[in-house]
């Protein structure tokens, strides 16, 4: 059985108080034995604080991005090293924020996906399509086109050391979420995209569902024969709301 896993996209939210705040509450709310792994992804400047503050826990710690250069004269960027380096395990990649607002191509997208799997960070690659690619019926092409990006460039064997996660654009922060068989059509269809190149590794990937993902509706997503966990926004900065989430993972 794949082992789920629930990730706290914190994006630019957050002071020092409320972080602290945050995640000693999440710290003492996650139980000893649980089969879930729970990581939170803080804004780059606060990423020293959460690793400071989880240590010993339960809690994994990601970033929300980083750039495609190793080192240099890049100003304002994160390499992958550094966040390796401040005890980082996860990044998330291609979330659709970067995609729309800051001009990140699939061809980007998988070149960062490259450089995390070599210093050995795990990406969460984010996939998935704007409102008129759904309601045009080209969602699993949009899909479909994302994922493959990223096969081209690291092989089915980059994918395995991966996490994939479905964030339909319209269902991000606009309180829409995508049904749980809308959800469940589009990861059974990228876990039979990577399957036709290696089944094992197909039926081993770890697909996670973003978009609105909330307390009373994440027992039905996360009851989905391939939905194996959540890449979760707003929800994760309220403790008892991203506690619950989690529960309703080790449920299912």
């Amino acid at each position: 059985m794949r082992a789920r896993v629930v990730v706290g996209n914190w994006k630019m939210n957050g002071r020092h108080e409320s972080i602290d705040q945050l995640v000693k509450a999440l710290v003492k709310g996650l139980k000893p034995g649980g089969q879930v792994e729970v990581v939170v992804c803080p804004s780059s400047i606060y990423i020293y604080q959460v690793c400071s503050l989880i240590e010993g826990s339960l809690v994994l710690l990601g970033a929300q991005n980083m750039s495609e250069h190793d080192d240099g004269a890049y100003t304002g960027e994160l390499s992958a090293g550094m966040l390796k380096d401040h005890g980082c395990r996860y990044v998330v990649l291609g979330h659709s924020e970067r995609r729309s607002l800051f001009g990140e191509t699939d061809e980007l997208v998988a070149e960062k996906v490259k450089v995390a799997l070599a210093v050995g960070l795990t990406p969460i690659l984010c996939v998935g399509e704007t409102l008129n690619e759904r309601e045009s019926g080209s969602t699993l092409a949009v899909v479909s086109r994302q994922v493959r990006s990223v096969i081209d460039l690291v092989g089915v064997t980059g994918v395995s050391q991966s996490l994939v996660a479905y964030e339909p654009v319209w269902a991000i922060g606009t309180g829409e979420t995508a049904t749980p068989a809308q959800a469940q059509e589009v990861h059974l269809a990228i876990r039979r995209q990577v399957g036709e190149i290696d089944k094992t590794v197909a039926d081993e990937l770890r697909i996670l569902y973003g978009g609105s993902v909330k307390a009373d509706n994440a027992e039905e997503l996360f009851g989905q024969p391939d939905i194996d966990g959540g890449l979760i926004g707003g929800a994760s900065l309220r403790v008892d709301e991203f506690l619950s989430i989690c529960a309703a993972a080790e449920m299912n």
